[in-house]
């Protein structure tokens, strides 16, 4: 039970990782690659900040600004300079990673004597055992996974709120019909800014989060991670099909929580570790390619 609180746990950090590349790769239909450094920017951010005794919920929030900055330069060099927007997120993210060094001072920053947000959380929910489906469990985990739902589902929901607005309405627009809102007079070049600027900051936030989760933030963390974001939005989207945006959001959070229990499920049964970035790159392949298969098969059943 340990095991599975842990990774629901660790499922709704991502799951806000997963609503970033939602936003910049359905939303914006950006390829953003800078997500592998703004993750670990995060958790830098965060992590240094709070051994120098700043506040966690105000190390979290800087988090979430940094990660916005790292967004909206990728998009400033995609629309000002005129660079692919591809090659603009690698520039970026590998510029990060000497950022990243430098913010933290060394290659990982440890926090396991710190107060953090997830220590709060265990904290509110005291001390002892308590009993969940017959199984003993840790009122401090229960507490911890508890906040971090309570986090999740208050960004989750702002981010409804946000895309429901005249300007998210506005930022949605320029990524499904780019010419009809130049044509409307609206800066496209803008709408892109902000939208990498929010993604990649809900993408920070989710390495601050996590740094906090794991008491440690490492230069290394974030590699990988968009291969993680792609996988949640794409199983979410096989969960709730073709359906409104808040279902949308509410599916990438689902195909998180449910990607990180796989993981967990193939570590259980012995998986090697070393092959997990394999795995989960097999099956991203494979989930890109299921739609197509069904839609096939579908249409030779038909015939």
């Amino acid at each position: 039970m340990t095991l599975l609180l842990g990774a629901l746990s660790i499922g709704l950090i991502l799951a806000l990782l997963g609503l970033g590349v939602y936003l910049s790769f359905r939303v914006l239909n950006f390829p953003d690659i800078t997500v592998d450094g703004s993750l670990t920017l995060g958790a830098a951010v965060a992590a240094v900040l709070i051994i120098s005794g700043v506040d966690p919920h105000i190390a979290t929030a800087l988090a979430f600004v940094a990660g916005c900055a790292a967004g909206a330069l990728t998009g400033f060099i995609h629309t000002r300079l005129r660079i692919n927007g591809l090659l603009s997120g690698i520039l970026v993210m590998t510029a990060l990673y000497s950022i990243n060094l430098h913010v933290m001072g060394r290659s990982n920053v440890p926090l396991l004597e710190s107060p953090t947000l997830i220590r709060t959380f265990s904290e509110h929910a005291g001390k002892g055992d308590a009993t969940l489906l017959g199984w003993p469990v840790r009122k401090a985990d229960l507490g911890a996974l508890a906040g971090l739902a309570l986090c999740v589902t208050a960004g989750t929901a702002l981010l409804f709120w946000f895309l429901k607005t005249r300007l998210g309405t506005a930022l949605r627009a320029s990524g499904d019909n780019p010419q009809m809102m130049r044509a409307l007079g609206v800066s496209v070049d803008r709408q892109v800014i902000l939208g990498l600027a929010l993604a990649n900051g809900l993408c920070a936030l989710s390495g601050a989060m996590l740094a906090q989760y794991q008491g440690f933030a490492d230069v290394q963390m974030g590699i990988g991670m968009i291969v993680w974001g792609l996988a949640s939005v794409i199983i979410g989207e096989a969960l709730v099909g073709r359906a409104g945006l808040g279902t949308l959001l509410i599916g990438a959070v689902m195909g998180s929580v449910l990607f990180r229990l796989l993981v967990a499920i193939a570590l259980r049964w012995g998986l090697d570790p070393n092959d997990l970035k394999l795995i989960t790159a097999g099956f991203v392949l494979l989930a890109l390619m299921a739609p197509r298969w069904i839609r096939a098969r579908s249409g030779e059943a038909a015939a």
